[in-house]
């Protein structure tokens, strides 16, 4: 259950931020003295404990049902998300009204955006460009949003796969940013889809009131 995932991601992520901090600390006073060779590799590993740690909490609380959704501008959700993940190889495209609102948790849209962001920026050679857009239905209304990269892509024999968690490509991912994008689209009652852009990069499309 969630209320048990979330204990144990709190429990976890407890016992575990005091000694990595001791871990991180140790290696920096080995900076002086041993090679970079053998420092690298533990700094390196424990800022990916770290990150793991935060996505593990993230998650746990992720797929939780949102019953209070307040009104959020989209354009202005999407642009805070970028100064917080925003990469010189990457250019965010933000091609959305400022009057578009969404009832969601603020906070939770955020990491969907973030992770969506990450996930293109990570998992392309760059330069990236990235492109936020609202989807539209029959008669005109917004229905959704989407996120389209001019990336490589995601084979379509991957895109089933791309939710599940601990999957990536990436060898420094922690293969759970898209597992939590899917547990926050979820916990909103929304449907989220992949498939490609026109560009031939990776495609999300996220319904917030039924697909098309």
């Amino acid at each position: 259950s969630n209320e048990k995932l979330d204990q144990f991601a709190g429990t976890v992520s407890h016992d575990l931020r005091n000694p990595l901090t001791v871990i991180k600390g140790r290696a920096k006073l080995l900076r002086s003295e041993a090679p970079d060779e053998h420092v690298e590799p533990i700094e390196r590993n424990a800022e990916r404990m770290e990150t793991m740690v935060e996505d593990l909490l993230t998650l746990s609380r992720a797929g939780v049902s949102v019953d209070d959704p307040e009104p959020v501008s989209l354009a202005a959700v999407a642009a805070d998300s970028w100064t917080a993940v925003s990469s010189g190889d990457s250019v965010l495209d933000v091609d959305i009204p400022d009057s578009v609102e969404l009832k969601a948790d603020g906070d939770r849209l955020r990491h969907v955006f973030e992770n969506l962001f990450r996930n293109a920026s990570e998992h392309n050679e760059p330069p990236v460009t990235i492109r936020v857009g609202t989807l539209s239905d029959e008669t005109g209304s917004v229905s959704g949003f989407f996120v389209v990269d001019d990336g490589a892509g995601i084979p379509e024999s991957d895109r089933e796969e791309v939710f599940e968690h601990g999957y990536t490509t990436n060898t420094v991912g922690t293969g759970f940013g898209l597992s939590i994008v899917e547990e926050i689209v979820e916990g909103h009652g929304w449907t989220i889809s992949v498939g490609e852009s026109d560009a031939g990069g990776a495609r999300f499309d996220v319904y917030t009131t039924g697909k098309n």
